[in-house]
């Protein structure tokens, strides 16, 4: 490693672009999200019209495929830009996924009428890219901020990708007044610009100082925590226990392995509650509503395509606005609280008009909306952004890469079955018993918070692991 030299932390000259430098790297650090949550939203309004245009009413399958695409990328390029990121750099790969959703968007948009193997295509390509983007951006936040803004940075990962959401459905609601020939190709293809955006911000943003200091960079490393660390900063001693950790990831990497270590005695329960509320969160059915809800308003109230698109704009703003609870609520309630409390209300969101419909067959279909309303309040400030602070809190340090590595493809892969099954099982079954189902996720998801995942706030990895060794 290089030697380490000696820069003064207080420097006039550092000083002043101190704060500057801060909120470009959070703002273009977290702008992913961003793409992230309009790829994920979009197809909410171009699957109504792709559904009539190419005549795909009676092809769930073909819905699913469209739909689920994305995710069957995602888990591919989470998997994928780990490892790639540790050998290249975070900003390289930031910078290689931003080229990839333009590849992708652009390709989108230019589909041929009744090409759905060619869009399906495109959206797997799309999909690399959005699960890049899921595992980089998290990544690359917590390692350039210091350690007492990380929780919030990891709310605000969140809110860029709900603001992403809400901005798609936004751009759905009036971009649905165009021909339709082209209104669904401008949804799809416009995702080119904030990619664009974001590959220039990139081109800006440093390198992680903990990158570096892996590969042996340690003078580039202090260079720029210099810049971006408060004047009174201990940089030396950040320096120092940045490189005491490097020094131990790799000797228990050389020690444990990868994946073998998940089957040891003291990490099993662990490995169990991070997988499990991993693919908890989305087997209960949040996607299929983000998705599905013209479709499902269309069907249960007879309302128009473009009516129909208003719904998922409450549904943007009301995650929109969870998050920012989130942020509030992140660091003074239990995790095992939130999730627990949370979990149930989801759960009777998705019984009660089950329930209702069985007394009252000719329920107005926007009851059920507002039922829907009710989960995804629930859901965006607990199970949407608690499920991954505690992922990234209960796995130990020796296992933590792969673990939560892991983690981000159980939750893709129950991300793409939703999103794959979700037109099949409504098409075999009435929405009603669909929604029984989630229910019954969502109370599985509260006796598996309740027996098998520790509560975590306020406790260090070391803590954790050790309260476990003595159960």
């Amino acid at each position: 490693m290089q030697p380490i030299t000696h820069m003064r932390a207080n420097d006039p000259a550092i000083s002043g672009k101190r704060k500057r430098n801060l909120a470009f790297i959070y703002f273009f650090g977290a702008f992913g999200g961003i793409l992230f949550g309009y790829d994920i939203g979009v197809m909410t309004g171009a699957l109504p019209i792709l559904q009539q245009r190419w005549s795909l009413q009676n092809s769930p399958l073909a819905l699913g495929m469209i739909t689920s695409a994305v995710m069957f990328g995602a888990i591919l390029g989470g998997a994928m830009a780990g490892r790639l990121a540790d050998r290249y750099g975070r900003r390289k790969l930031i910078l290689i996924a931003s080229l990839v959703f333009i590849v992708g968007a652009a390709l989108s948009g230019i589909a041929p009428d009744n090409g759905v193997t060619f869009l399906v295509a495109a959206r797997i390509i799309l999909g690399w890219a959005v699960g890049a983007a899921s595992a980089l951006v998290p990544a690359y936040l917590s390692e350039m901020a210091p350690a007492d803004i990380r929780g919030r940075l990891s709310g605000l990962n969140q809110v860029m990708i709900v603001s992403g959401m809400l901005l798609s459905y936004i751009a759905d609601y009036f971009l649905d007044n165009l021909s339709p020939t082209w209104s669904w190709r401008i949804m799809l293809g416009a995702a080119v610009l904030p990619a664009i955006v974001l590959f220039i911000g990139t081109l800006e943003l440093p390198e992680s100082p903990r990158f570096l200091v892996s590969h042996g960079l340690v003078n580039d490393a202090k260079k720029i925590l210099t810049t971006i660390r408060p004047a009174r900063w201990r940089i030396d001693d950040e320096l120092e226990e940045i490189q005491r950790t490097v020094r131990h990831e790799h000797e228990q990497d050389h020690a444990k392995g990868h994946y073998k270590a998940f089957l040891q005695p003291q990490y099993r329960s662990l490995v169990m509650a991070g997988l499990g509320i991993a693919a908890l969160q989305q087997f209960q059915g949040a996607n299929a509503i983000f998705y599905y809800l013209p479709l499902i308003v269309e069907r249960l109230s007879g309302a128009s395509t473009h009516s129909a698109l208003m719904w998922p704009m409450l549904e943007g703003a009301i995650l929109v606005l969870g998050s920012l609870i989130f942020l509030l609520l992140a660091d003074h309630i239990n995790r095992r609280t939130l999730l627990t409390v949370g979990g149930a209300i989801m759960a009777i969101s998705f019984f009660a008009p089950a329930v209702l419909h069985m007394l009252m067959p000719s329920m107005s279909g926007n009851t059920v909306v507002v039922f829907l309303s009710i989960y995804v309040a629930l859901y965006s400030f607990t199970w949407a952004p608690l499920t991954w602070v505690v992922v990234g809190e209960i796995f130990p340090l020796a296992i933590r890469g792969s673990g939560t590595g892991l983690a981000s493809s159980f939750n893709w892969i129950g991300s793409f079955l939703v999103g794959l099954l979700f037109p099949i099982m409504a098409a075999a079954m009435s929405e009603y018993a669909v929604f029984a189902i989630f229910g019954a996720v969502c109370v599985f998801g509260v006796l598996f918070i309740r027996v098998w995942v520790p509560e975590t706030r306020g406790l260090t990895l070391e803590e954790i692991e050790a309260s476990q060794e003595c159960i």
